[in-house]
């Protein structure tokens, strides 16, 4: 399940080569895969992580309320060890990165399908050792700026406003901030942020700013 028509393609050549697998439908967006595997109770569903609409933790949760038995791969750019436990605590059975071997994704869907315990992950070592060492996930400074408009908010038109940006931009960002904190949604990214101090909210700057201000008073009166 992607937007993208291209990779929808792909996968769908990759797979039509192989006797023992069928595809049988493609969606677009989170509420389409939703409803698509609900009809068609397939033994697995490909999901970009990327998917539009829902965020993918709450559309893996969707799609298993409404078909227990599909398995879900994930198909990902990105090895975030926050977002992949993430995925694994609501269900998935394989995540796997987009620069997987067609022979490597093939196995993968053969191993879910056949083995209903096992689960498939293709990332880096790098990767998981940084999860196993629980490591201080950062923000870039524009990351830093949509979240904290976020925490006042604010829609994406309105940050895309403030910042000078697209909407496009806004929710590019959005999704790497989702990523990179494993969080499931707007208000969940910006308590992980407050709460690794990755961020400051709105009450947070007005208390440091209340603080700094007997100090600024002081060296006035000194000054006189």
């Amino acid at each position: 399940m992607d937007d993208h028509a291209l990779l929808r393609d792909g996968l769908r050549e990759i797979l039509g080569y192989q006797e023992d697998l069928v595809v049988v439908g493609e969606a677009g967006d989170s509420e389409g895969a939703v409803a698509l595997a609900a009809e068609k109770r397939p033994h697995v569903v490909l999901l970009d992580i990327e998917i539009p609409g829902d965020d993918a933790i709450t559309t893996v949760g969707r799609i298993r309320k409404r078909s227990p038995h599909t398995a879900v791969l994930i198909l990902s750019m990105y090895e975030g060890p926050q977002l992949l436990q993430s995925l694994l605590d609501v269900g998935v059975r394989g995540y796997l990165l987009k620069s997987v071997t067609r022979q490597d994704l093939v196995s993968a869907i053969r191993s879910v399908r056949l083995d209903k315990r096992r689960v498939i992950v293709s990332v880096s070592r790098e990767s998981i050792a940084m999860g196993q060492a629980g490591s201080t996930m950062t923000l870039s400074e524009r990351e830093r700026e949509v979240l904290e408009l976020t925490a006042q908010a604010l829609s994406n038109r309105q940050i895309a406003a403030q910042l000078s940006l697209t909407e496009a931009t806004v929710k590019r960002h959005l999704r790497n901030i989702f990523v990179k904190l494993g969080a499931v949604s707007r208000i969940d990214a910006v308590n992980k942020a407050v709460a690794a101090s990755l961020i400051e909210t709105g009450e947070g700057k007005r208390q440091g700013a209340e603080a700094a201000a007997p100090l600024g008073q002081g060296a006035s009166a000194s000054s006189d």
